[in-house]
């Protein structure tokens, strides 16, 4: 296969560098695969981590190296600590409790109280894959279900070229209300398919406490979010959809994570780097949220191992990864108007979320092969929808976000006949050849202002 450099001339002068990205891709790989023979057998830590059933009991863990005492509370105990229901230190920052079934009944409400030297607090589990908010506190907590194995029908369709709708399930209704996954598969699923639409992509999938933010601070990474409804109610419209001919992909948020300290993982154990970057390097000066530190083993684990539980257990089809210009680079791609290729090999570059977006997408296609990955990227990073054995980044393809942008400002600006038919067909075509593109005429960042 040739590299980028060989089919891009203006690419030669990097290819050093690319090169390194390469090996270093490499690298990473081999070493977090360990003994295993794929990056899929070890991307792990959902089947290890939170609460799961075991011969008849139930067993939690999970990962806080700074704790000193970690108590499981909730409903079942009254809110209360007690050595009943202490986990126990197991090495590695790991931490354990067994319990016998009764002890935990479905629908019991649970956190986690954490000590560490100098403090302690609640918090809800990192791999809580059920978050809950109480009506009337407005307090979030994990929530215990049993296994509830769903009966699919249908197979994932093969797509080979993804017509894309982009959707909210709360905001899909003309009620006024937030619409659940039952409204949208008894009344808008049937519409997209009527349409033509091959692809599904879904916004808001993981658990986000503040609704305003329209899904993009995430909380619970493997929580679906239960404003929308059940799991179960994800699954039948997932599975319809199939029976559509129509593929479902969510919108993954691993590009940050909410500030929150009381629903998110913000000083988890005490740490504020236990899951970020420290100091300024951990915060977003725009977003007011927290930055993954994706040069920690332990935090790519999480990601990597969490795409695949969502595509193990919701049978999603593929990601748009979301904020992947935020990613890439130390200042987030802010005030940078990248009109020289040099910007996107300098030392501006976090080589880590490089290497991480990478295994993402080895682990995705090793999953599926025909798995559909999106990269949101304003800055036009080379080879970013390039395989990775082409010195690529591997995705399918990247947006190309100025379409809806110069979209909505020609018809809400310009009189029909004044449209400046070059400059639409240069922001139509001036795309890299080598690479994939998809993009939308209109999209939430269009309908969320009003346009």
């Amino acid at each position: 296969m040739k590299k980028i450099y060989e089919t891009d001339p203006w690419l030669e002068p990097f290819r050093t560098a690319i090169d390194k990205r390469s090996a270093s891709i490499r690298d990473c790989e081999k070493k977090l695969r360990r003994d295993s023979e794929s990056l899929v057998d070890a991307a792990n830590n959902h089947l290890y981590y939170g609460m799961h059933e075991e011969c008849g009991s139930r067993v939690f863990r999970e990962w806080a190296p700074n704790a000193s005492k970690i108590y499981l509370i909730g409903d079942f105990n009254n809110w209360k600590r007690s050595e009943a229901y202490a986990l126990k230190p197991v090495g590695s920052g790991n931490w354990e409790i067994r319990l016998p079934e009764l002890f935990l009944r479905d629908g019991d409400r649970y956190k986690l109280w954490i000590e560490w030297p100098g403090g302690g607090g609640e918090r809800i589990p990192a791999y809580a894959t059920r978050v809950v908010q109480d009506p009337v506190t407005k307090v979030f907590a994990a929530e215990v279900r049993s296994d509830r194995p769903y009966a699919w029908k249908n197979a994932s369709p093969k797509i080979s070229e993804p017509f894309i709708y982009e959707c909210h399930i709360g905001m899909s209704s003309e009620e006024e209300k937030v619409a659940g996954f039952e409204d949208f598969r008894r009344t808008v699923l049937p519409r997209v398919g009527r349409l033509g639409y091959n692809v599904l992509q879904i916004m808001a999938l993981q658990e986000h406490p503040y609704y305003g933010s329209f899904g993009y601070q995430v909380s619970s990474f493997y929580a679906l979010s239960s404003r929308f409804g059940t799991p179960e109610e994800f699954k039948a419209l997932v599975d319809e959809a199939h029976g559509m001919g129509i593929a479902v992909i969510m919108d993954v948020v691993h590009s940050h994570s909410v500030d929150n300290v009381a629903e998110g993982l913000g000083e988890f154990d005490g740490r504020d780097d236990l899951y970020f970057y420290p100091g300024d390097a951990g915060r977003h000066p725009a977003w007011g949220s927290r930055c993954f530190d994706y040069g920690k083993d332990e935090v790519k684990y999480f990601l990597l191992s969490n795409l695949k539980y969502w595509m193990e257990e919701y049978r999603l089809d593929g990601f748009r990864f979301d904020g992947v210009t935020s990613m890439m680079y130390w200042d987030h791609g802010l005030g940078r108007d990248f009109g020289n290729y040099a910007y996107y090999f300098d030392a501006g570059i976090d080589s880590n979320a490089i290497d991480y977006l990478a295994l993402a997408n080895i682990l995705v296609h090793s999953i599926r092969r025909d798995a559909i990955t999106i990269a949101e990227d304003v800055s036009g990073m080379p080879g970013l929808a390039a395989p990775v054995a082409a010195g690529g980044i591997g995705f399918d393809y990247r947006m190309a976000m100025g379409v809806a942008d110069h979209w909505i400002k020609w018809i809400k600006e310009i009189p029909d006949e004044h449209w400046p038919m070059w400059e639409i067909w240069h922001e139509l075509t001036s795309k890299r050849s080598d690479e994939k593109t998809v993009s939308y005429a209109e999209c939430h960042d269009q309908a969320l202002v009003g346009d």
